[in-house]
């Protein structure tokens, strides 16, 4: 039986990462993965959809070229089937790059499904039926998570899909509706729209992404109104029945009922952590809501067993898994790593426009009590979105008015993805609203909109 100092079960950031370090601090390392290296993220989730998205975004500026003074001589055409293999060569290549770096860093590799035997003892089930068994000194759980499926609307593939299936239709449906408008509803919603679907969205909270701050999710509503793509909030869909054009969905609010007619329905109302029949029963372990209780260095109640990423009671987050794994290997390590801070954990949005957040929300302060001071800043007075044709949006920054410390960073707007870490750094290392407006940004900027609403924040911004 092979012996090793680290298993891990699952290859996506928590596991790849988690392999990577322990075997730079010289543990002998293993992987197990029943499907491709690089997990839900490279291969489902993060990369492919950001690649789908680039090629609608680029598709919409290009139409749009005429405003900045380019004509395009003939019709702008989209080839729904090359945009999508494009975006499945992107995953092949980053999920290549993790074999890459796992070899590299002398990672042993294994195919197939891993399961708890013992303590210690890792039973290996492989593709061809034959299975063996595999011992460690300490286990880490990194198994994900999938689309959660709905009681009352089962996902079938084909009439009622998850955003896997939506991310390799083979020709774009000619209607769809999108139940749930959080990060994959939302992104997924908005590139079919933009290459052409008739897209609803069909959201249960009263707002669109209803985990925004307020202001944000009622600016995505007014762009969604403005780019023609119908949503109902507070609203729940009660079936899905089939009929000769697809689907037929009956979607219940506080007015009534209405029936919306589509060619798919995506489910993409959250996802479940994959704690089923990974052998947790065999070393004493139990979920709660379907995860696994751990402390603060991700050590569960089994001893030399840890857990991270989506099956743990933490931000669903790619980033997330990553932090938690550095920080739980170090800790096996004996190198006592700081925990991971859950109060500053930033958060993307890839629609158009972006969306990007970090810290309290002003309703989390309000209902802290924590009197605040709040500072806010336009695109539309930003010279480099004017320039950029893009003023679509705003930077929103809370302060907690007695320290004058950053508690919350919330964005939306061109490549407000990109700008999200001046304030996650900022609120890490206690920076105030006088430091932040005190420090020299470049001009011109879209990051200067910070540096503004820092000043405005008292009443000393200066519009660019």
């Amino acid at each position: 039986m092979n012996k090793f100092d680290l298993a891990i079960i699952g290859s996506g950031p928590g596991g790849y990462v988690a392999a990577i370090r322990a075997s730079q601090l010289g543990k002998r390392t293993v992987i197990i993965e029943r499907a491709e290296l690089g997990g839900v993220c490279l291969n489902w989730g993060c990369i492919p959809t950001k690649a789908l998205l680039r090629s609608a975004h680029l598709y919409e500026n290009i139409a749009g070229a005429a405003q900045f003074g380019i004509d395009i001589n003939g019709s702008v055409t989209a080839d729904f089937a090359k945009v999508v293999q494009r975006s499945r060569d992107v995953s092949a290549t980053m999920s290549k790059g993790v074999q890459f770096l796992l070899s590299k860093n002398k990672v042993e590799t294994i195919q197939g499904e891993g399961r708890l035997k013992g303590q210690g003892v890792i039973e290996i089930s492989h593709p061809d039926g034959t299975t063996d068994t595999i011992q460690a000194e300490h286990i880490i759980l990194a198994t994900g998570s999938r689309p959660r499926q709905l009681p009352t609307i089962p996902i079938d593939g084909d009439k009622v899909i998850s955003y896997r299936e939506a991310l390799t239709l083979s020709h774009m449906p000619s209607s769809m509706v999108v139940i749930g408008s959080g990060a994959i509803g939302s992104e997924l919603a908005d590139f079919y729209h933009t290459m052409g679907c008739k897209v609803t969205v069909v959201e249960y909270m009263p707002t669109l992404v209803p985990t925004e701050d307020e202001e944000v999710s009622k600016y995505l509503e007014r762009s969604f109104r403005k780019k023609r793509l119908p949503f109902l909030t507070g609203a729940t869909v009660e079936k899905v029945e089939s009929n000769t054009n697809g689907c037929l969905v009956t979607v219940s609010m506080a007015k009534g009922t209405q029936t919306i007619e589509a060619g798919k329905v995506l489910s993409a109302a959250g996802v479940t952590p994959n704690t089923e029949n990974i052998g947790l029963e065999n070393v004493g372990l139990t979920t709660e809501r379907g995860k696994i209780k751990v402390d603060k260095y991700y050590r569960t109640d089994a001893p030399g067993i840890y857990a991270i990423g989506d099956i743990i009671p933490t931000p669903a987050l790619a980033h997330v898994a990553s932090a938690e794994a550095v920080c739980c290997v170090e800790a096996i390590c004996g190198l006592n790593p700081e925990p991971v801070d859950y109060n500053v954990i930033p958060a993307c949005i890839y629609t158009s426009p972006e969306i990007a957040s970090v810290g309290m929300r002003e309703r989390d302060a309000v209902a802290q009590g924590i009197e605040t001071r709040i500072g806010k800043f336009p695109y539309t007075a930003s010279g480099k979105a004017t320039a950029m044709g893009d003023k679509d949006g705003f930077v929103k920054l809370i302060f907690d008015k007695a320290s004058d410390k950053l508690i919350g960073a919330h964005f939306i707007g061109a490549t407000v993805t990109e700008m999200l870490m001046e304030p996650t750094l900022a609120m890490r290392l206690g920076a105030t609203a006088k430091q932040i407006l005190s420090t020299v940004h470049p001009h011109p900027t879209l990051a200067e909109a910070v540096m503004e609403a820092a000043g405005a924040a008292h009443q000393e911004a200066i519009h660019i």
